[in-house]
């Protein structure tokens, strides 16, 4: 028995020492965003209630007014093409990154709809933004900004979603990430390595951005990362999500929809939902492209998003 006993014993050590290690191994996060840090970015920060921000303005002083809002993962370099184009074509852009991503801080906080709509809410006004402003909401972002939008509707001329994100995972699919302790575990030794390695299925043409991934993982030796990743998982509420599009569409308000044909995050036949829910929208769809069509195809993308512009 005290054979057996030693023997079990070593096993459940030598799991836990694999367990350790594994952790250990996978965790990437070994940097902190703090003044120092930031200081060698040469970027532009703001402090706000929850936290400091990276973003970037950019255009004329008296250019109308757009802002630039990020999806789940990728922060606001997500943007560069379009951003471009605006600021050459007049524009006063503006982008940021979300909290947890990007050079922006990582709160200890649940990272829900509700949490962004508000830091967008606090940019636009430490940074006056005075004037109603076109807002674009690519992925999650279109949860984010419709909720803004339906919060502060004298703020927003017209709000524009690239791909948006209709539905929250599924239940079962997430639920091993909700559990105390395992989902962390699982978020550090699969969820973000899977995140990082799979950046590139966003797009149809895989091959012309091979540098994709290690641009991503930047981002994530900044402590805090995996958290703000997991809270997301875990807060996002789809019923909530599908009740802000309802009021977005009872409101009457301008809405435009761009799609990439072949995208495989969020399919185009999500479309669908979306329009039903929001009957107003126009849709655009982006052919040759995935996830990322004003970033995959900013040629065919830049003009058909002029044309929406007010």
């Amino acid at each position: 028995m005290k054979i057996l006993l030693k023997i079990a014993g070593s096993l459940l050590l030598l799991i836990l020492t694999g367990l350790i290690a594994t952790w250990i191994w996978f965790n990437e996060e070994s940097l902190t965003l703090d003044e120092d840090t930031r200081a060698t970015f040469n970027e532009s920060f703001v402090e706000l209630p929850q936290g400091i921000v990276h973003y970037e303005l950019g255009g004329p002083q008296d250019g109308e007014p757009i802002v630039l809002v990020h999806g789940f993962s990728v922060p606001s370099y997500i943007w560069d093409p379009t951003f471009a184009m605006l600021t050459d074509a007049g524009f006063r852009v503006l982008r940021f990154d979300l909290y947890g991503r990007g050079h922006s801080d990582r709160p200890d906080t649940a990272y829900t709809v509700q949490f962004f709509s508000d830091q967008l809410g606090a940019l636009t006004r430490e940074l006056a933004f005075d004037e109603p402003f076109v807002l674009l909401g690519l992925s999650m972002g279109g949860p984010v900004t419709t909720r803004f939008t339906i919060q502060h509707p004298d703020t927003v001329k017209k709000l524009v979603l690239v791909d948006p994100m209709v539905f929250a995972p599924a239940e079962e699919d997430i639920a091993p990430l909700k559990m105390p302790l395992i989902g962390d575990y699982l978020a550090n030794v699969y969820l973000l390595p899977a995140l990082a390695s799979g950046q590139t299925s966003d797009f149809h043409q895989k091959h012309r951005f091979p540098d994709w991934q290690a641009k991503f993982r930047e981002q994530m030796q900044y402590r805090g990362f995996r958290r703000a990743i997991l809270s997301t998982i875990r807060e996002f509420d789809g019923p909530d999500i599908l009740a802000s599009y309802r009021e977005l569409g009872e409101s009457g308000r301008p809405v435009h929809l761009f799609w990439g044909r072949l995208d495989n995050t969020v399919p185009l036949e999500h479309s669908e939902k979306l329009l039903e829910l929001v009957p107003q929208a126009g849709l655009t769809i982006i052919d040759q492209a995935g996830h990322l069509p004003h970033y995959e195809q900013p040629d065919v993308f830049a003009p058909l998003l002029l044309k929406q512009l007010p």
